[in-house]
């Protein structure tokens, strides 16, 4: 018979654990610091309502992995009033600062005065484009703002595994290979798309290699900007031995009109997944741009379980 504080007397008693910190504690999560720059997403391509619904999940997803975040956007091609340009958004960001710090010196409140960049401005690119980065570059320059301009966001695993999943949304891959899943219209050669000349092809080819590992069938790059890139790289898969091609775009989607993707799959005789498109990762790797930028040191990103 059990006594109140336990089994009766010869049985073991469990008696719980205390917690103690240690490595396999969820860490804190962090948070942006007080008077940090904003993070300023820059857009390129024609704005329009679905490239600022996919500008705004970008963002929304970088302010959730790091709470207090400044995140603005500014379109590369905006017109300052339903789109408001890049240049438009430093100087507006600028302005906001400097209000603060003499509104806070008004009512007496002990303020700093503001210094640093005002902003980090992120390119909302999967890869170099180098026609792109140098409009990008002046944007920022006019604008006579101190902020400073990260690299793009790839190459970088969490690309591969985005597109991993866009293929395998398209049916184009199998989601899984450790269940064995199959997939009729697996593709058995990737067509890794990119913008940007040659320089974005090579960056492309690096992403391109963790997919080739993840799908276990050839990836090559090439490029939709270069006439007879896509054809070219499709006969060199084929005479390869592969058959069933699948066109994987190795964008975001605001930099390049979604007609040319669909002309490119057609020339190469092949089925296309979607553009990466705010997929998780992209908003964890422009946050990620930012942190770096800056030294703050948020959790790292993870990917989805997707192999």
């Amino acid at each position: 018979m059990s006594s109140p504080t336990g089994p009766a007397s010869g049985l073991p008693v469990r008696m719980p654990r205390p917690r103690q910190p240690g490595r396999h504690r969820r860490p804190e999560p962090a948070v942006a610091p007080e008077g940090a720059p904003a993070l300023v997403l820059a857009v390129p391509g024609t704005p329009s309502g679905a490239t600022r619904g996919l500008a705004e999940e970008v963002v929304s997803i970088a302010r959730s992995e790091l709470p207090g975040l400044d995140a603005l956007i500014g379109y590369l091609d905006g017109d300052d009033t339903e789109f408001p340009t890049l240049q438009s958004v430093l100087v507006h960001t600028a302005q906001e600062r400097t209000a603060r710090y003499e509104q806070a010196l008004a009512a007496g409140v002990e303020a700093r005065e503001p210094e640093g960049p005002v902003a980090v401005v992120v390119p909302l690119l999967a890869g170099p484009d180098s026609a792109l980065l140098r409009r990008i570059r002046q944007a920022v320059m006019d604008s006579r703002v101190a902020a400073e301009l990260t690299d793009v966001l790839g190459p970088h695993p969490l690309l591969a595994e985005a597109l991993h999943v866009r293929l395998s949304e398209a049916g184009l891959a199998r989601a899984d290979r450790a269940r064995l899943f199959t997939v009729a219209t697996a593709a058995d050669g990737i067509i890794l798309a990119s913008v940007g000349g040659e320089e974005a092809v090579q960056a492309a080819g690096i992403t391109g290699m963790l997919l080739a590992a993840r799908l276990a069938v050839p990836v090559m790059a090439a490029a939709l900007d270069q006439e007879g890139s896509i054809v070219s790289v499709a006969e060199q898969l084929r005479s390869s031995g592969s058959q069933q091609l699948a066109l994987a775009p190795y964008l975001i989607g605001p930099e390049i009109d979604a007609a040319l993707l669909e002309e490119a799959a057609k020339e190469a005789g092949c089925s296309a997944a979607e553009a990466l498109g705010p997929y998780p990762a992209v908003g964890k790797l422009a946050l990620a741009k930012y942190t770096t930028a800056l030294g703050i040191t948020p959790q790292q990103p993870q990917g989805a379980q997707v192999r």
